[in-house]
């Protein structure tokens, strides 16, 4: 059963072919064997997920269940959930236990979706790896048959790895820069970052509270689309929630894509771009036009400041975010500080990992006196550029079109010393966050046994119609079928 997608283990359930309690016990005894080699999860929460699946069988046999009911996810360990340990990948909040539900982890239970546990990230969704978690690395399940141990990417990376290597059907994470999209993409699978305010932030652990929106990780588009269905939607909680009806995402899945304009931004085919990442970016395009979609190269004119510009809003917002953790309210406290001063230093020296500390100090220094108006200033100017960049574009095109990573998952370690070599793994999805638009990562390809992801661009609550070309792909492809040894 672990081979079948959200979509068929939900006919199945609804057939009544297998129970839920027989799907996550699978689930789990999978989960335990397989995962001392990945470390995809911080923590399974097995006596809660069998409890949950009790009850979903019970609704379904009631008639009262959803597509989801029973149907077994795991959470990115960014969204708190009551009573289960929320650690956002970091040892300042290794004992730290929510009194409360997020409002996506709330969606999912109304949905009656079972929860296996909370996935690796990066600390505090600071990385580009999942090599910053405090919990230890996560391991791309790509690669492993060859001896090798690559990165699954970041912050995301335990999610993404964990539907890869068929851990789960479907995981929630979060995107900042491209977490979800660089992972979905070093791990062959389908990532969903919506528009930002679609989904809730309400119990979302926060990092740059601009930048920040959760999504779906999964097999197919098919499955994201279930997924939003869930997640998205208006939260009086969250005061950057948008009140905007929500679409059932799977309605137009099925739509034909013949006249679809999309566009290719020169900029993301450039020089950082190896020739075998954009040949197989190129095939993917190619199988877009044989579907009646036309293609037109645009330009980005300010795609080469996005880096730059993401790399001092982040930090600054991360700098006043992370202040709250003191050891005075909550989370990780030094032992026997000598006085006040004490504690708060000692505190977050030891409570934050090298990436965190040093993304506070370049946040801290672009909000200080006399460099707000160089840097944080200048960066929010150029930000709206960007923004006015894409909105430009989407007058003459539907969707864009890119790779989502300049090349394949890298080796674990390979670099962990050079954090602007690191921050550059980003370059062709930061801009996205900055600008609010939604965007999408859909497996398009292998370049030396490694997959390769294809990035899907759309205008403000677009959405739909990123899943549906991204759907339309996955019928005439099986790149996203394709599972690792």
């Amino acid at each position: 059963m672990h081979n079948k997608s959200v979509a068929e283990l939900s006919r199945e359930l609804e057939s009544g072919k297998i129970s839920s309690v027989e799907l996550t016990r699978e689930y789990l005894g999978r989960l335990k064997k397989e995962d001392e080699q990945l470390n995809s999860f911080i923590s399974i929460t097995e006596d809660q997920a069998l409890a949950d699946a009790h009850a979903a069988d019970e609704q379904r046999a009631a008639g009262k269940g959803t597509r989801w009911t029973g149907v077994p996810f795991a959470h990115k360990d960014i969204f708190c959930t009551n009573g289960v340990a929320t650690t956002c990948g970091s040892k300042m909040l290794a004992n730290f236990v929510p009194p409360y539900d997020a409002t996506v982890t709330e969606n999912f239970r109304k949905a009656g979706a079972v929860c296996l546990g909370k996935t690796n990230m990066d600390e505090f969704a600071m990385g580009s790896s999942t090599e910053s978690s405090h919990f230890g690395a996560t391991t791309n399940p790509w690669g492993l048959s060859k001896g090798e141990k690559r990165v699954p990417g970041g912050s995301s990376g335990g999610s993404a790895a964990a539907v890869a290597a068929r851990l789960v059907p479907a995981a929630t994470a979060t995107d900042t820069g491209g977490s979800i999209r660089q992972p979905a993409a070093l791990c062959g699978v389908t990532g969903l970052k919506p528009t930002y305010g679609r989904v809730s932030r309400y119990g979302m652990i926060a990092f740059a509270s601009s930048l920040d929106q959760g999504g779906a990780m999964a097999r197919s588009a098919e499955d994201a689309a279930l997924m939003l269905n869930v997640m998205a939607g208006f939260d009086p909680k969250d005061s950057t929630s948008i009140d905007r009806e929500v679409p059932d995402y799977t309605a137009t899945l099925d739509e034909p894509l013949k006249g679809l304009r999309i566009g290719l931004p020169k900029e993301y085919f450039a020089d950082n771009l190896s020739a075998a990442m954009e040949e197989q970016v190129r095939g993917a395009i190619r199988e877009y036009e044989k579907l009646g979609a036309t293609v037109k190269e645009i330009s980005l004119p300010h795609a080469n400041l996005a880096i730059a510009a993401y790399y001092v809003i982040a930090p600054a917002e991360a700098s006043a975010n992370l202040s709250r953790f003191d050891g005075a309210r909550y989370g990780y406290r030094c032992e026997d500080p000598k006085d006040l001063m004490d504690m708060y230093t000692r505190t977050r020296a030891e409570g934050f990992g090298a990436e965190v500390k040093r993304r506070i100090l370049v946040g801290t220094y672009a909000l200080s006196a006399g460099y707000f108006d160089a840097y944080y200033l200048k960066a929010q100017k150029v930000r709206r550029l960007i923004q006015q960049d894409f909105i430009e574009a989407f007058r003459e095109v539907d969707v864009l079109m890119s790779p989502t990573t300049p090349s394949p998952a890298f080796v674990q370690g390979e670099k962990s010393n050079d954090p602007v070599t690191m921050y550059l793994e980003d370059v062709f999805t930061v801009a996205i966050n900055l600008a609010g638009i939604p965007a999408m990562s859909v497996p398009a390809g292998f370049v030396d046994g490694l997959p390769v992801g294809l990035q899907i661009i759309g205008d403000y609550f677009s959405e739909a119609r990123l899943l549906n070309a991204a759907h339309q792909f996955q019928q005439v492809t099986d790149w996203h079928q394709r599972a690792p040894q």
